[in-house]
């Protein structure tokens, strides 16, 4: 009976996914709200309202960090205790059901088209779940480990705070890092930290290695291992294109930004150069679905606030606690318009030919996005005064679950933060279930029609 119970169970996760993530997701959400609402989880003692809890709740188990009350001075210990733990929950629970959905999509197709998993992923083998299970898990706890060790001994010995202090703010803010969620513990979030490498720096790194996702980490250490042994190293296609992308947008959000920002007195230009390209880094690190903020988001430059949509849109990679359409979406996408522009009949990168199926599903994925952001921004603009810039900003940061905000969040009325809670949501769940819905849908047909050209342009 019991073996017949799990077999339907799995039948179930096999045959509607994404049906199964958004169910779970949901649960976890409603739990969140639930605890959050009670009294004992606001400073004061008293019950919070509900869509309060509802929006903190979802931001967190979404990893987005946008917030309609300030985390450190409105929540009590036991509240912040459940918005860590929602964030851990649902950095966790991305990764995983998000690794796990690509082994699914790897076995059907392996099933109809007799490819091997490792030709999808490099880096997961079929029925592996319990490999994946324990490599999200043991990412996960060392870098939090690491992470937290070092801002814990930065905060107890550069700022004086007490052990047991130190020691809560350093791990609190690695697991907002590393899972890119963006709460903090200081209403001014991080700027009073922006001179401070020993701070800005190792959540950089968090918020980078949570957003290469675990597909990513894992083939690094596997093949950091096979060249130490063999001398040779072979990275997927699917490694390459998230690294090269990602370190071509942190690069280009740096310059943009300390450009940009090089002489605002409200931002980058009391400080030195080295802070100046210091804070211009973090910035973009930030933008990349984390939510930390070390200078003044509402402060900064209007071309800036669209370079920073545009980091924020594009997020970090599959698989990752980051959000966004995702890195490789956007390569594809770039790659394609390349190929196109030269007129080349297909599309290539790094030595590979990219599959029709796989530009559909990037330009899917991409185009979805940019109509629900323009749809929920025309929602919020309708029922708010505030600048269209500021609205179209805080709707790419829920959509991408970054979490950055100029300081507008509290100003929309329920019906505009329930808004925004949609969008966290479908933004953080809806780029992995509909892209291993179209995988897993995916067939052939055995006829085709008869091709014509519409005019384009």
């Amino acid at each position: 009976m019991a073996g017949r119970l799990a077999q339907a169970r799995h039948s179930l996760f096999a045959a509607h996914p994404a049906r199964t993530v958004v169910v779970a997701f949901a649960a976890v959400v409603l739990i969140g709200t639930v605890l959050l609402a009670l009294p004992v989880a606001a400073e004061d003692r008293t019950a919070t309202e509900l869509v309060t809890a509802l929006f903190t709740s979802t931001s967190a188990v979404c990893v987005t960090g946008l917030a309609v009350v300030d985390t450190g001075t409105y929540w009590s210990g036991f509240g912040e205790g459940v918005i860590l733990a929602l964030i851990q929950v649902g950095g966790f629970g991305i990764m995983t059901l998000a690794s796990l959905l690509a082994l699914l999509v790897s076995g059907k197709l392996r099933l109809r088209l007799q490819l091997t998993a490792q030709a999808e992923t490099k880096s997961l083998g079929i029925g592996d779940v319990r490999r994946v299970l324990l490599g999200v898990a043991g990412t996960t706890f060392a870098v939090e480990a690491a992470v937290g060790a070092v801002l814990s001994l930065r905060f107890r010995y550069g700022y004086g705070h007490s052990i047991g202090d130190a020691v809560y703010l350093g791990y609190f803010h690695a697991v907002s890092a590393f899972n890119n969620a963006g709460f903090g513990l200081h209403a001014d979030s991080l700027t009073r930290y922006a001179d401070d490498p020993w701070v800005t720096l190792p959540i950089s790194a968090a918020v980078i290695l949570g957003g290469l996702g675990f597909p990513v980490l894992l083939e690094l250490l596997r093949h950091r291992h096979r060249r130490r042994t063999t001398g040779r190293r072979s990275w997927s296609l699917h490694t390459k294109l998230t690294l090269v992308t990602t370190v071509s947008l942190l690069a280009a959000g740096t310059v943009l930004t300390c450009l940009l920002e090089w002489t605002n007195a409200a931002t980058l230009g009391p400080h030195t150069v080295a802070e100046k390209i210091l804070n211009g880094f973090f910035h973009s690190a930030m933008s990349r679905t984390a939510g930390f903020n070390a200078v003044d988001v509402g402060a900064l430059q209007p071309a800036t606030l669209l370079t920073t949509c545009v980091l924020m849109f594009i997020g970090g990679g599959s698989a990752s606690t980051a959000g966004g359409i995702k890195v490789t979406t956007f390569a594809v996408l770039l790659v394609a318009i390349i190929a196109e522009v030269r007129g080349e009949p297909n599309s290539s990168v790094l030595g590979r030919r990219l599959g029709p199926h796989v530009l559909r599903q990037a330009l899917t994925v991409a185009l979805m996005g940019v109509g629900l952001v323009m749809a929920a921004t025309l929602a919020l603009l309708s029922m708010t005064s505030l600048p269209f810039e500021k609205v179209l900003f805080e709707a790419v940061s829920a959509f991408a679950t970054v979490g950055l905000s100029t300081g507008i969040t509290a100003d929309f009325p329920d019906v505009g933060q329930l808004i925004l809670v949609l969008l966290m949501f479908i933004g953080r769940l809806g780029p992995i279930t509909l892209v291993s819905a179209l995988a897993l849908r995916e067939r052939t047909r055995r006829y085709e029609l008869p091709e014509e050209r519409p005019v384009i342009g």
